[in-house]
């Protein structure tokens, strides 16, 4: 009897261990009561897992009785966990009130269209690189931002020096100088700056990278015919913030950066400070660097100042210094003799002032105020020829954004002065050039309906550019429009064009090359012009309670008029020229996102550009592009925990400037990182396999004494491991 009474008292136990509950949830914002749709709820240890519906509501099923874990996730805000004994007496949904996150994880929100909407319902197609990805590139690259963009899809980084590593930005495969690039929406990195930009612009302080395919000129003016890649930095909030990052490669790399943030009731400040250490490498030994020997630094403070709720003051300086030398690793670590001379040293100074002034009224409108002066200096040696030059850039826009019902307008003004000046030479060989620029703009974004949202804007630019040979004045007129059409919650499609310009300059990814020798001054070279558009659709969607899946097909195309081109004359001189013949590039963009369980991703990338000039002889196809790409990369995390991931790309052939053609080829990369509280350690392996290009052809001709290299196509400096230590406080 005793032994059925205790069975009996098992069977209960078990049952009731094992009983099934139910409850109900609404999700709200905890500041303005607002509900969340698509905030995630799982019970901690199963796998009951589920999301929240429109309207802010969702139920958990089939839960286990005793003490049960919520965990509430959503992005842009805190996570959640609530403790829970079942089984619940309920009579209404348990209300769920979540706090905006302190740091900008995720949050989407788009500042390159001046209108701060959120991505979902901006008419211009912007994409976006958020906070967590620039994290997992700052652990491959450190010092610079160049693997944040070579893994994107649609933009390459194309390096043009084969001993010095220096690199620009193409989009849509058209060369660097069409492509404008920002930082914090200001231009400091054009002309003289461009072969190495991406290399002086540290990740460490970066919230969000925005990137706008396609003519942006009435957006941001000269440049921006191929797009815009604008560099957000992180505003501080209450609480304080501090990243630290320790790292060390193989390849004899060293960075040492912190970034620091914190927002009080009247001030508010944010400070970058990093170093690179770079030992000269020769991976191949054919006594050449891949890497050059480098030491930089760069430290970046910021002041900022709220008068009142509705004003905000900012003010940075941001300077960097840094010393590059490659060529033969003899003279780099020995000094020249009679059998080894080469070498290539690049010594730069840069240094961004920067002012931003902006005001709320209560009627949501915006006064912004921005100002910046740029000082770049830059000095060019190999042997038996120097090149030093200063740039100045100055920049100042005013603007202001009127609020109505259903529609925004902006109205502004800006005045742009860029002048660059050559040392060491004499005043009728100088390749001395300025150009003024003053603008006006208007633009309109206007939410007709839930569904239809248009955004049109106009730019007048008015331009005096000039050296000692010639002066010229050109007026541009700029209309660009954009729309958007959600089709329903899943659907949508985008479809935007406009016009664009380019003053001229002698700073080409061509000319950079061979470090502006022998180039000839600018002579009667007027501005190019140009057309284009873009158009994609979106799909996104749940399949089941584990399944999200997202996927954008977008087209593009970009005639420019009036190319600059590159000749040589008899004497060996180098000069620009306009031409006739047009500049086309025509191709398009797959992307897809598989997400399993929010701790598995897959994401696939994959790129068609066709871009020619009609200029060229023989063969019309840009030189150094490969007509398709892919890019594949597996990742998964446990937030707050672990995360590692797998990446794989594919480049296909490229036609060189002698008219060879290349081999496609493969490169892979894996990447793992571990949590432990504040601290983390991360290791990466980059191109494990090994691609390079000494692998197919030496990138070095000739002798030591005199050598000449090849067009760069692929990695010059082979498989990099690299780890280091993150803190986080």
């Amino acid at each position: 009897m005793q032994k059925i009474i205790l069975l009996f008292c098992t069977i209960l136990c078990i049952t009731g261990a094992y009983a099934q509950n139910s409850l109900k949830i609404i999700v709200k914002n905890k500041e303005t009561k607002s509900v969340l749709s698509d905030a995630t709820i799982l019970v901690k240890n199963t796998n009951i897992v589920v999301k929240t519906l429109t309207d802010g509501t969702t139920s958990l099923n089939n839960i286990p009785n005793g003490n049960q874990t919520l965990i509430i996730r959503n992005i842009g805000f805190e996570e959640q966990q609530l403790t829970l004994l079942f089984p619940v007496n309920q009579e209404k949904p348990l209300e769920i009130l979540m706090e905006e996150a302190d740091q900008e994880l995720e949050e989407v929100i788009v500042s390159s269209t001046r209108t701060s909407r959120t991505i979902q319902n901006t008419p211009t197609r912007v994409e976006t690189i958020e906070l967590e990805e620039i994290d997992e590139k700052s652990n491959m690259r450190p010092a610079n931002v160049s693997m944040i963009l070579h893994e994107s899809t649609g933009i390459a980084v194309q390096q043009t020096s084969a001993t010095s590593a220096n690199a620009s930005i193409r989009i849509q495969g058209l060369d660097g100088r069409y492509t404008q690039l920002l930082k914090d929406g200001y231009a400091s990195f054009g002309n003289f700056a461009s072969g190495l930009s991406i290399l002086e612009i540290p990740p460490l302080d970066l919230a969000q990278v925005e990137i706008i395919k396609g003519p942006s000129s009435t957006l941001f003016g000269a440049g921006a015919i191929a797009g815009v890649v604008n560099f957000i930095s992180r505003s501080p909030r209450e609480k304080a913030d501090l990243n630290f990052i320790l790292n060390q490669s193989n390849v004899g790399q060293t960075n040492i950066g912190a970034f620091s943030m914190q927002r009080g009731k009247k001030f508010g400040y944010s400070l970058l400070a990093l170093t690179n250490f770079q030992k000269a490498y020769d991976v191949d030994k054919d006594d050449f660097t891949e890497l050059p020997k480098t030491k930089d630094f760069t430290i970046h403070p910021k002041l900022f100042i709220y008068p009142n709720d509705k004003a905000t003051i900012i003010i940075g300086n941001a300077f960097t210094k840094s010393e590059r030398t490659g060529g033969d690793i003899f003279v780099i670590n020995s000094g020249a003799n009679a059998s080894h001379r080469y070498f290539e040293a690049n010594n730069t100074i840069r240094n961004t002032s920067t002012l931003d002034f902006s005001y709320k009224t209560a009627d949501r409108d915006l006064l912004k105020v921005k100002t910046s002066f740029n000082y770049f200096k830059r000095g060019i040696e190999i042997p038996d020829y120097s090149f030093n030059g200063i740039n100045y850039n100055s920049y100042t826009d005013l603007s202001y954004l009127k609020t109505l019902k259903n529609q925004s307008l902006i109205f502004g003004a800006n005045v742009v002065y860029d002048k660059f000046s050559e040392n060491d030479q004499q005043p009728t060989l100088r390749k001395d050039f300025t150009t003024k620029t003053v603008g006006v703009y208007a633009q309109h974004t206007w939410d007709i309906s839930e569904a239809f949202k248009l955004e049109s804007g106009l730019r007048t630019d008015f331009v005096n550019y000039f050296n000692n040979n010639y002066s010229q004045n050109e007026v541009f007129v700029l209309p660009r429009i954009s729309a958007l059409y959600k089709f329903d919650d899943h659907w949508s499609s985008r479809i935007g064009g406009g016009l664009g310009y380019k003053t001229p300059t002698l700073f080409t990814e061509q000319t950079e090359t061979f470090q502006y020798q022998n180039l000839l001054p600018l002579a009667n070279v007027k501005a190019e012009r140009s057309y284009g558009g873009t158009a994609d659709v979106n799909f996104r969607t749940n399949i089941g309670e584990d399944w999200a899946i997202s996927f954008n097909q977008m087209f593009f195309y970009t005639r420019i008029n009036n190319s600059t081109i590159l000749l040589q004359a008899l004497n060996g001189d180098f000069f620009f020229s306009n031409t006739k013949a047009p500049v086309r590039s025509v191709g398009f963009e797959t992307n897809a996102k598989l997400i399993f369980h929010e701790n598995f991703k897959l994401f696939a990338g994959y790129t068609f550009t066709d871009a020619k000039a009609d200029y060229l002889s023989v063969i019309q196809t840009i030189r150094l592009l490969p007509k398709n790409k892919l890019n594949l990369a597996l990742l998964y995390e446990k937030e707050g925990n672990f995360k590692m991931g797998l990446e794989g790309y594919f480049t296909d052939r490229q036609f060189l400037y002698n008219n060879q053609q290349t081999n496609a080829f493969w490169e892979f990369g894996f990447m793992a990182e571990k949590v432990f509280g504040k601290i983390s350690i991360f290791i990466n392996a980059e191109n494990f396999t090994d691609t390079r290009q000494s692998r197919y052809k030496s990138v070095v001709n000739g002798s030591h004494l005199n050598p000449t290299f090849d067009d760069i196509w692929t990695h010059t400096e082979g498989r990099t491991f690299n780890g280091g230590i993150k803190l986080k406080l």
